[in-house]
């Protein structure tokens, strides 16, 4: 009783968090969302990637990988370095997701909200946002699956307040998961590991962000719910 009292709570007390709510950037941001928009409208994505900059580095850091492994299964990158869920959410309710019914969509997104110095917001603000842009997804292609990726750890060592940051935002947004029939949630963040809990720069150089060893390892551990989720 006690849970669902909570869960209730944080439901009606989620339209004040910052996380929720749709706002766009400008500039350079703007001309990659309108880019965006013009790829959706196209059509054919099967697969798509969906996040802020460690999605959006497949390009760079992680460009071999994704031609070989998922450009084959029509995958498409939407992430943008920078975005917090309410950018997120604002691209999806601007045309980003017009004309498209992709089987998956590999979501991640979050570690913004509670990480930049500046606007650093709860993690309940986060989770409130995932839960907004999985609502905003099915709502708009009901027959596509998520694929929810828990963030993924930061900051070098264990004790780090962002590490403890994420971690609560993942025991949030892991309530979401049903099984797989609309919500998978996939955690990898302990294959970024040393066996004492550190982060090793060879995998995020800046405890952030993936090198390609660590994009390696990303592909390696969704390769197979990935092929799952769009066999269903």
């Amino acid at each position: 009783m006690k849970n669902a009292l909570a869960a209730l709570l944080l439901l009606l007390l989620a339209q004040d968090f910052p996380g929720t709510k749709p706002v766009p950037k400008e500039g350079g941001w703007l001309k990659r969302h309108e880019g965006f928009v013009a790829e959706a409208k196209k059509g054919g994505i099967e697969l798509l990637f969906l996040g802020d900059s460690i999605t959006d580095a497949w390009r760079n850091a992680g460009k071999r990988l994704f031609e070989e492994r998922f450009l084959p299964l029509k995958a498409a990158n939407f992430g943008i370095s920078g975005d917090r869920t309410q950018h997120v959410l604002w691209r999806l309710q601007n045309g980003e997701f017009e004309g498209l019914a992709p089987r998956v969509v590999m979501l991640m997104i979050g570690t913004n909200n509670v990480g930049q110095a500046q606007g650093a917001e709860p993690p309940e603000s986060a989770a409130a946002g995932v839960r907004a842009i999985v609502k905003e997804i099915h709502g708009r292609s009901p027959k596509t699956k998520v694929l929810l990726l828990a963030v993924f750890p930061r900051g070098e060592k264990p004790e780090d307040p962002k590490r403890k940051a994420v971690g609560a935002i993942n025991a949030e947004i892991s309530k979401l998961d049903d099984g797989g029939k609309t919500v998978r949630l996939l955690d990898i963040g302990a294959k970024f590991l040393q066996p004492d809990g550190t982060i090793s720069k060879e995998i995020m150089p800046d405890f952030l962000h993936l090198s390609a060893k660590g994009y390696e390892i990303w592909a390696d551990a969704v390769k197979e719910p990935i092929a799952e989720l769009m066999k269903e």
